[in-house]
């Protein structure tokens, strides 16, 4: 039986009701720059039909990577389906709510530098080819104390291992709460548990369509950031928070279904791994193009620093079924939920542009019917640099400045992002790399301002 559609003007009726049912006062029209940081523009309640219609303009020459000032004037055109009100905000007479947008220019047209427009086009030249893309990403996050100003420290708010229960994880409440602000905000919520690291938590939610898992993704950091602030922890993507400990990172599973045969496209039964050939390309597309697109998927100086042998991250160009030690892993399941999954990726990437440029490249093996080298299911972090390079195992860009080379000069990243986004986010990220570069570190200071 097929599932009918709402039409825009029931999503508009239901959007309406449940503004005066809640009593919303408040509308956070929300988007993200190009490093996914989400920004918004709040307007009142009864300016719900300007918000719908997407006349709620902003100044794009004030957004990293957007417009110049004499060009600054866009749009905000709503997703109607990303209406949510925000649970933290809900008391008796009184609640806010919120949209995420995609921009537009004054002519109506998309802009070009905003990252969810990014990721429709990925979506639309799948969708020319017969496929839809679903997403399903894993965040990790650590909780940190703050201090008397709400300043985040570096003590961990627990010093709990993996899958370990209270009362050793002490973060049980914040994640109780988070889960019920997303359940609350349209969320399925599948698990929730503490991670290898002190103070470091997963909670992962259900897969979904690319744009809507990007969606997704944006609006789980920012919910939990905000319930964490409200116990008085700081909550932090960043990759690698603590030397010593294992960092955060942000598993990407990927699958193609066929549109018209409405099934899994990376599914064979008849294949020894229940593989399909499709799958096989576009594992050895993600394996060709991996190190020109890790400049998105590991945006910060310090992504590197958790892409290091010994803490669980791979740091090696390598397939296997079930090898946890290999960049792509092919989880066990089979049949509608067979999936690759990517596993350099950190949370402190912009999800839009991140999902963007796996796609990009998985396709890009399927449409250059490209053959993937043979797996390997050995322990790749105890073999030796001999058996690497007998096996043919590369490493991945051990810093940002070289991944950003690779980025610069390989052709998957202007392709996917466009000349826009691409020149703003090669040179924020070149900007940002020279001011770690003449920067002095402690460990500088404390290694030779005595010894010299």
């Amino acid at each position: 039986m097929a599932i009918s559609t709402p039409t825009r003007e029931s999503l508009v009726a239901t959007i309406k009701e449940t503004i005066e049912k809640k009593s919303v006062e408040l509308l956070h029209v929300q988007f993200v720059d190009i490093e996914g940081t989400l920004k918004h523009v709040t307007v009142t309640a009864d300016q719900i039909d300007q918000v719908v219609e997407g006349r709620v303009m902003f100044d794009g020459s004030s957004i990293t990577g957007y417009t110049p000032i004499n060009e600054s004037d866009l749009y905000l055109d709503p997703d109607l389906t990303t209406f949510a009100v925000l649970p933290w905000t809900e008391q008796e007479g009184y609640s806010e709510a919120r949209f995420l947008c995609s921009v537009k220019k004054p002519d109506g047209s998309d802009f070009d530098g905003d990252p969810r427009n990014v990721l429709k086009k990925t979506v639309k030249r799948a969708k020319d080819q017969g496929y839809s893309i679903s997403v399903g990403p894993e965040l990790e996050f650590f909780l940190f104390k703050t201090d008397e100003n709400g300043q985040p420290t570096l003590d961990t708010q627990d010093k709990g291992g993996y899958f370990e229960p209270s009362p050793k994880d002490l973060g049980e409440k914040v994640r109780l709460e988070i889960y019920k602000a997303l359940k609350m905000m349209g969320f399925t919520i599948e698990a929730s548990h503490h991670e290898v690291a002190i103070g470091q938590h997963e909670i992962n939610f259900k897969y979904a369509d690319a744009l809507g898992s990007a969606d997704a993704a944006t609006t789980y950091k920012w919910v939990v950031k905000t319930v964490a602030q409200q116990f008085g922890y700081h909550a932090t993507f960043m990759p690698k928070p603590l030397a010593g400990e294992n960092g955060s990172g942000m598993h990407v599973n990927i699958s193609l279904f066929n549109d018209e045969k409405q099934e899994n496209a990376f599914y064979d039964a008849s294949n020894e791994l229940g593989l399909s050939e499709k799958a096989y390309q576009f594992i050895a597309g993600l394996m060709d193009n991996v190190k020109d697109f890790v400049a998105v998927t590991n945006p910060l100086v310090n992504s590197y620093k958790r892409l290091v042998p010994g803490y669980e991250a791979p740091c090696y160009i390598a397939w296997s079924a079930s090898n946890r030690s290999a960049l792509i892993r092919i989880p066990a399941t089979r049949g509608a939920g067979t999936r690759v999954e990517i596993r350099c990726p950190d949370p402190s990437a912009n999800p839009y542009f991140a999902f963007a440029v796996i796609a990009s490249a998985g396709l890009d093996g399927v449409d250059r019917d490209l053959s993937v080298l043979p797996s390997v299911d050995a322990d790749i972090f105890h073999m030796s640099k001999e058996e690497l390079d007998a096996r043919g195992i590369e490493n991945l860009p051990t810093s940002l400045e070289a991944a950003l080379d690779r980025f610069e000069t390989g052709e998957i990243g202007r392709k996917t992002l466009g000349d826009h986004a691409f020149g703003e986010y090669l040179a924020l990220k070149r900007a940002e790399y020279d001011d770690f570069r003449i920067a002095v570190t402690n460990w500088e200071v404390d290694a030779y301002q005595g010894k010299f």
